[in-house]
């Protein structure tokens, strides 16, 4: 897939694959109708990994690599997460906002050319919920990624057995191999 036809989409399906030793994702365009269309990505992630890095490919068959992620360095609490396309130019950046998440979990992603945005977990009830009673940590969540108080893209969490999310961009010019980024770290980073 073209980098401009990527560009074209503005709704991303992101859906957990349930796996032992590895986190996979996929990442699908949405149908009109809000139902899965053609596969866009393909994510993996180790599990337990001292130094965080994901690889996000074309497809499952992980022969050609779209762009991927890695920490800056091991075991930090409010790490950056530089995002690169496939042959390792820089695209933009994400980081945990270490303080601001111990009640609502917050991240900043900057891309060059455009404003920093930021995002927060909508609802501080479940937010809270999701922290201070462990049997509801599978609570559905919210992240609304703002930038100068206009919205760029927003990342909901549905209910049901596997981790599945909808992401909507509202602004035209983020690279949504940032935004795909975003989104698989939000499931595989969440938690740290």
């Amino acid at each position: 897939m073209s980098l401009d036809n990527l560009q074209a989409h503005n709704r991303f399906i992101v859906r957990q694959r349930i796996r032992m030793m590895v986190n996979q994702y996929e990442v699908h365009a949405a149908a009109p109708d809000g139902s899965e269309a053609g596969l866009l990505a393909f994510a993996q992630q180790k599990r337990l990994a001292f130094k965080e890095q994901v690889t996000i490919y074309t497809d499952d068959s992980k022969q050609y690599p779209l762009l991927g992620f890695k920490a800056r360095q091991r075991l930090d609490l409010g790490a950056t997460y530089d995002v690169t396309d496939h042959a390792g130019n820089p695209i933009g950046l994400f980081r945990k906002d270490f303080a601001q998440s111990l009640l609502r979990s917050t991240w900043h992603v900057e891309q060059p050319g455009l404003p920093p945005a930021t995002g927060q977990e909508r609802s501080l009830p479940v937010a809270l919920l999701r922290r201070f009673v462990d049997s509801l940590s599978w609570l559905p969540y919210h992240f609304d990624f703002m930038a100068g108080g206009q919205p760029v893209f927003s990342v909901d969490k549905k209910w049901g057995l596997r981790d599945r999310y909808v992401v909507d961009i509202h602004h035209p010019q983020i690279d949504r191999r940032l935004v795909i980024a975003m989104a698989v770290g939000l499931d595989a980073l969440q938690s740290r």
